[in-house]
């Protein structure tokens, strides 16, 4: 018989995350996101910051909220874009993300999350130029 799948620790303490946003109701903003950015380890702490600075130049009408204990950018209660950490989940990058509500459609096919090791003004002009894509 094959051995279940288990979930590992990072993704079941994302699961808390979510539910503690669920059960607290209105989510808590842009305090909240700059709390959970500053718990970052580095370098991911560094590229929170950033993106959570062009997010916000881009797309100034977004919500800044935290979705499963990550950054995250919503409108109308409903996320655009995430930020995930690469140390938490133990990955080698950490992943700039875009939702279904997003409007990056291109075609039948088309990105919705982007790997991040670093960030230089190559990539924040395309960061910049996909959240504004992703708010229409």
């Amino acid at each position: 018989m094959a051995e279940k799948k288990r979930f590992t620790a990072e993704e079941r303490a994302a699961m808390k995350e979510r539910a503690r946003e669920l059960r607290g109701g209105e989510p808590k903003g842009e305090q909240e996101v700059l709390v959970k950015i500053a718990e970052l380890p580095e370098p991911d702490r560094s590229l929170a910051e950033r993106i959570h600075a062009l997010v916000m130049e881009a797309a100034p009408t977004l919500t800044p909220r935290t979705w499963y204990g990550m950054p995250a950018y919503a409108v109308n209660g409903k996320v655009v874009c995430f930020f995930q950490s690469a140390q938490k989940f133990k990955t080698r990058y950490a992943t700039l993300g875009f939702s279904d509500a997003a409007k990056l459609d291109d075609g039948a096919m088309w990105p919705t999350a982007f790997a991040l090791t670093r960030l230089t003004s190559k990539e924040e002009a395309r960061v910049r130029a996909l959240v504004k894509q992703a708010v229409g």
